[in-house]
């Protein structure tokens, strides 16, 4: 099962898409998992559509780390000791 289909199957549940949460949102809701996993006490299917959607949290709260470290990289000192942050995506930075 792909990280799409599993947003799309939580989101059927009523659980928001992956993509569309922010860092602390998915890293509360990963949080929340791994406790009920580490609970334990849930049938099969449940634990397995629980530690897929962990897994998806965790790569989604990966991407946004990623991202957000590259802002922070992406700051450049300015005349007068002011700090300026330039845009970059994913792909140009690896390709300076």
């Amino acid at each position: 099962m792909t990280t799409e289909q599993v947003a799309t199957t939580a989101a059927e549940r009523g659980r928001p898409a992956i993509a569309g949460l922010s860092f602390d949102d998915a890293f509360a809701e990963l949080e929340a998992a791994v406790a009920e996993l580490e609970a334990g006490g849930l049938p099969l299917e449940d634990t397995i559509a629980r530690t897929e959607r962990g897994v998806a949290l965790q790569r989604h709260c990966e991407r946004l780390l990623g991202e957000a470290e590259l802002r922070v990289q992406q700051l450049v000192a300015r005349p007068g000791g002011g700090l300026e942050t330039r845009d970059v995506a994913i792909d140009e930075a690896s390709e300076g």
